[in-house]
Formats: C-alpha cells, sequence, structure tokens
C-alpha cells in the first residue's frame, strides 16, 4: 500500500519499537501534519481473548467524559406517552412502523437507534438492515428510560466490541480535541474495557494499544502503564 506525503511524515516522527505513555501519544498525534479537515482520533487495543468462544466476548459501552466531537442524530422508536418523553430529550426523530418503513426502504440518516421494549416487534424486522445500529439491552439501548439513554447517547456514549481478531476500535474525539480531553476520554474508555474483561479470558488481556488519526499512522502505546494509569485516575 502507497502511502502520501504527509503519512510519511507522520512515520517519520515516530521512533521505532518505542512504547509511548498516554501523554506523550497523545502530544505527538497532535504534532503531526494535518489535513484540512477536522480529523477522528481513533484507538485501537489487542485483547489477549479468543473471540470464537462465546464465554469470551467482549461488548460493552462506554460514556466519553469529553464526548465525540460528533452531532448524534438519535432515531427512537415509542408509542404513547414515551413519544412525548423521547421528544423532550432532544430525540431527532420519534415514531413506530412509519420510521421502520422508512428504514425498509433505504432511510439511514441517524447514528443510533434506540426503542421501548413494547416497539421491538417492530424494530425486530430491521435487524439486518440495522446492524451496528441495532437497540439492544446491553448496550442500554432496548430501555423505557427514554430520556436517560438519549441524554447519554448525546454526551458521548459509545458502544464498543472485540472483532473476529479479538481487536476493540473505538474513536476517542476529535483532533480540534485540547490534549487533556482526548486523555480524559482515552483513560475512561481503557476504565471500562477492564472492567469487562471476561473471567474465562486467561493470561495478558491488553496486549496491545495504538492511537492515531484518521490518515496518520498509529502511535504504539505502553499497554501497561495505560491500564493502571487509567484505573487510578477512575477509582
Amino acid at each position: 500500500m502507497r502511502h502520501g506525503k504527509r503519512y510519511l511524515q507522520a512515520a517519520k516522527m515516530i521512533e521505532l519499537g518505542r512504547f509511548y505513555l498516554p501523554e506523550e501519544a497523545v502530544a505527538l498525534l497532535k504534532q503531526m501534519p494535518a489535513p484540512k479537515f477536522n480529523e477522528t482520533v481513533e484507538l485501537a487495543v489487542q485483547l489477549g481473548i479468543d473471540p470464537k468462544k462465546s464465554d469470551q466476548s467482549v461488548r460493552s459501552v462506554c460514556v466519553l467524559p469529553a464526548g465525540t466531537g460528533k452531532t448524534v442524530k438519535v432515531l427512537v422508536f415509542a408509542k404513547g406517552e414515551k413519544v412525548e418523553e423521547a421528544t423532550r430529550a432532544g430525540a431527532d426523530y420519534v415514531g413506530g412502523e412509519e420510521y421502520a418503513k422508512q428504514v425498509l426502504d433505504g432511510w439511514s440518516d441517524f447514528d443510533v437507534a434506540i426503542a421501548t421494549p413494547d416497539m421491538m416487534s417492530v424494530v425486530g424486522k430491521l435487524g439486518k438492515i440495522l446492524r451496528g445500529k441495532m437497540p439492544n439491552p446491553k448496550a442500554g439501548t432496548v430501555t423505557m428510560e427514554l430520556e436517560r439513554a438519549i441524554r447519554e447517547v448525546k454526551a458521548g456514549k459509545i458502544e464498543f466490541r472485540a472483532d473476529k481478531q479479538a481487536v476493540v476500535h473505538v474513536p476517542l474525539g476529535k483532533m480540534n480535541f485540547t490534549e487533556a480531553d482526548l486523555l480524559t476520554n482515552l483513560y475512561a474508555f481503557l476504565d471500562t474495557l477492564v472492567k469487562v474483561k471476561p473471567s474465562t479470558a486467561k493470561g495478558q488481556y491488553i496486549k496491545g494499544i495504538s492511537l492515531s488519526s484518521t490518515m496518520s499512522p498509529g502511535i504504539d502505546i505502553d499497554q501497561q502503564k495505560a491500564a493502571a494509569a487509567a484505573g487510578k485516575r477512575n477509582a
């Protein structure tokens, strides 16, 4: 794969074989040559789990304290008095069968879907289309507490899961965030990730951490020091 001039310049700034402290990695990332758009800052974590085993799956949610830097559009499937609650809480779209039909017809102008339990008979048929946006009880997006769920999503709640290679990818914010805000989000996520470690997972749980932006190379972070610092900050 051929990389552009900006990427190659950024790669030269990374010390080969070095594992950076989170503070060092964030500072270095902010110094790298940037494109004209506001890139997303991303974290990739390699886990020491066997993703083929159902009792070692890693899937959860985390509220990033500094937000994601993204305006989140929320679709809520609800009826009755819950429609008013969702609207009051700031949902962008609220309804039932009419929105299910729009989704089936290809409409997707929303980032997160939330549903009350009594609407899952309507939402269930959308599973193959919604995929990562599908309301899920474990993610807190199938709930009667719509106001809380909408507020958390709008404030920076993200859902994450380990892929087939046992890697978790999450956004930490935008490049125009301060270093302090990026670090706050990074530590909050790592703390959450450690807390959801499967009890059946043996050996080293966090095996690698890489920080990058949309167009930059990854910066390797010292996983042991990062995880330890996350626990102390969020104790």
